[in-house]
């Protein structure tokens, strides 16, 4: 794709900052087009060091927002969609399931249909990704993995909405011949989360001695994948993958919570310099969550097989440079926790 236009949703969050950062650097042929409601996991400082390149643009919307989608595709002509954008906290999702309906299902329709409209029949060298998760897939028992045929059984709110945006994505492209590829992935973990997921919230809390909450007995099962990993993954998925295909990527590892919570508890300790054991007496067990699925684990070997891509850090590693940055950007996480982050926008684009 030479000098093209590509339209990244959700670019202000966690996975999209990462997205764009590696876009706008690798490829100076492309024009890069944030597009983000800033709702309270959207950030624009983890976008600092991209937000004045020329092939940068960084656009404040909601997806939800028909006439606004619309409008802009007619502006711009964008030739690629990446959308990131949605929300993905499963707790949030039982509180307020609407919501998720609203950006997960209407603003995937939204996109959808723009794209559609503005390119009609001729969809040459255009391509609609759509990011989902592997939450869709429901919960495995002891053994198995999740491949890109298992049968979707989705136990949430939030996982019901992105079975759902999965399907009109794969209906547009059967119904209206879009060209769709749709990547469902694992636990994500990395340098600029939002502190309301395990890890980010857990190194917090331990900073200030402040109790690690963990659901039921903690045997809970997840495979985890490192959110630079993550990037490269969709990098190669957009340039490389096949239309009207589905990719898994996956960490290759899995951890149960009140392991993962362990080996965080005695990284930080070494890291802090405190006696070991610390951090681990801050372990609290607290009720279960509704719809908490037992173990999800995937099977990336398509994406390897096909594209060629692996991670490049073991879970460890990982967790180590992961813990590294936060400790390192202290002042990103007080603003974080602080809710400062959110006055950026209005200092940067007035």
């Amino acid at each position: 794709m030479m000098n093209k236009k590509i339209l990244i949703t959700g670019g202000a969050g966690f996975i999209g900052s990462h997205v764009v950062r590696l876009f706008v650097e690798k490829y100076a042929n492309y024009h890069i087009f944030n597009l983000d409601a800033l709702t309270y996991a959207g950030n624009l400082e983890n976008l600092k060091d991209v937000e004045d390149k020329p092939n940068y643009t960084f656009i404040k919307a909601d997806i939800i927002d028909e006439n606004v989608i619309n409008a802009l595709f007619e502006e711009h002509k964008f030739d690629g969609v990446i959308h990131l954008a949605a929300e993905s906290h499963v707790d949030r999702s039982i509180k307020d399931p609407l919501a998720f309906v609203k950006t997960n299902v209407i603003g995937t329709m939204n996109l959808l249909n723009a794209f559609k409209n503005i390119w009609k029949d001729d969809f040459s060298g255009k391509r609609f990704y759509h990011i989902s998760t592997d939450e869709v897939y429901g919960t495995l028992g002891e053994t198995g993995l999740f491949t890109e045929t298992t049968p979707y059984d989705p136990n949430s709110p939030y996982s019901a909405s992105k079975a759902s945006s999965d399907h009109f994505v794969r209906a547009y492209g059967e119904t209206y011949k879009i060209p769709y590829v749709i990547t469902n992935c694992s636990n994500n973990y990395g340098q600029n989360q939002f502190p309301e997921k395990l890890i980010p919230l857990f190194i917090n809390n331990i900073l200030n001695n402040k109790a690690l909450p963990v659901y039921g007995d903690g045997n809970y099962t997840r495979d985890w994948l490192y959110v630079v990993d993550h990037a490269r993954a969709i990098d190669l998925v957009f340039h490389k993958g096949e239309n009207a295909e589905t990719y898994n990527i996956g960490g290759f590892n899995e951890w149960k919570n009140i392991d993962l919570v362990k080996l965080l508890c005695d990284q930080m300790d070494k890291k802090l310099n405190r006696e070991a054991g610390t951090s681990e007496a801050l372990i609290t067990y607290v009720k279960d969550r509704p719809g908490h699925d037992l173990r999800y684990a995937i099977d990336a070997s398509k994406i390897k097989d096909k594209l060629g891509w692996e991670p490049s850090v073991t879970f460890e590693e990982g967790l180590a440079i992961t813990i590294d940055w936060y400790l390192n950007n202290s002042e990103w996480l007080n603003n974080v926790t602080s809710g400062e982050y959110q006055s950026y926008y209005q200092k940067q684009y007035n």
